[in-house]
C-alpha cells in the first residue's frame, strides 16, 4: 500500500517538493557556513520524495551545534516551510482521497521546522537509531 501511496504522492506533489528542497540545498552549499543546512535540505527533500514508510527520530549525539543551527533554520526558513506544509495538508484533507497525502504533509512539519539532529528511518525500525 505504501508503494502505491508513494507513487501517487510522487506524481502529485513529491517531485516538486523534492526539486524545491534540492534547489535550496544546492544554494545553501555554496558557502561553507551553509553546508549543514544544505545537507539537511537534501535529507528533507528525499523524505519529501518518498514519505510513506518512513518517519523521523531524534539523534541523541547531535549536541549543541544542532540546537544553534535549528534556531537559525527556524528563524530564516523553518516556519515558512512548516506554514506551507500546514496549508497544503489542510487543502489535501478536504477530500477523502487526499487525507493520506494531507497526513504526509503534516508528517513533514517537524522535520521542516527543526531538521538538524533528526534522522529519517523506515517505519518498521523507528527505534533502530537509539
Amino acid at each position: 500500500m505504501k508503494t502505491i501511496l508513494n507513487v501517487i504522492w510522487l506524481v502529485l506533489s513529491g517531485f516538486w517538493l523534492f526539486l524545491g528542497y534540492l534547489l535550496a540545498g544546492v544554494l545553501l552549499c555554496v558557502t561553507v557556513i551553509g553546508i549543514p543546512f544544505g545537507l539537511a535540505s537534501f535529507r528533507i527533500g528525499l523524505y519529501a520524495l518518498w514519505p510513506f514508510g518512513y518517519t523521523t527520530t531524534e539523534r541523541r549525539d547531535a549536541g549543541s551545534p544542532s540546537v544553534v543551527g535549528n534556531v537559525l533554520w527556524l528563524v530564516l526558513a523553518g516556519w515558512w516551510l512548516a506554514l506551507s506544509h500546514i496549508v497544503t495538508g489542510i487543502a489535501m484533507c478536504l477530500t477523502i482521497i487526499g487525507i493520506p497525502f494531507g497526513i504526509a504533509n503534516f508528517k513533514l512539519i517537524p522535520v521542516s521546522l527543526l531538521p538538524l539532529g533528526r534522522e529519517i528511518v523506515p517505519t518498521d525500525a523507528p527505534f533502530a537509531s537509539r
